[in-house]
C-alpha cells in the first residue's frame, strides 16, 4: 500500500479486496496506515499458502526503499491505484 507522498507499508492477507477496503474505508482509525494515508494499491504478489506469503512479506520488509520502489516501478510505473480495477468487487462486499 501506499499514499499521496509514496510511502511504503508491506503487509499480507488473505483477502486482498477485503482489506485494500479496510484500509480505504479507515476501518482502524488509529492504525499506522489510517493516520497516514495508505489507501493506494500499487503493488500486490499472490501466494500459494499464508505461509508463503507471510514469508514473502518478512522478505520485502527487509528490503530498503530503493529496492521497494524499483520493483513497484517495474510493474507499476506510474503508481496506479490497482484497486480501482476491482472496484466493482469492493462496492458488492
Amino acid at each position: 500500500m501506499s499514499n499521496k507522498a509514496h510511502r511504503l507499508y508491506v503487509g499480507a492477507t488473505i483477502d486482498l479486496v477485503r482489506r485494500v477496503r479496510q484500509h480505504k474505508e479507515k476501518t482502524y482509525p488509529s492504525s499506522f496506515t489510517a493516520r497516514y494515508n495508505y489507501d493506494r494499491l500499487v503493488y500486490f504478489e499472490v501466494a500459494d499458502s499464508f505461509k508463503l506469503a507471510k514469508a514473502r512479506e518478512r522478505y520485502l520488509k527487509g528490503l530498503n526503499r530503493r529496492k521497494k520502489v524499483a520493483l513497484i516501478q517495474q510493474h507499476n510505473p506510474n503508481w496506479l491505484d490497482l484497486s480501482l480495477q476491482f472496484d466493482d468487487l469492493l462496492m458488492a462486499r
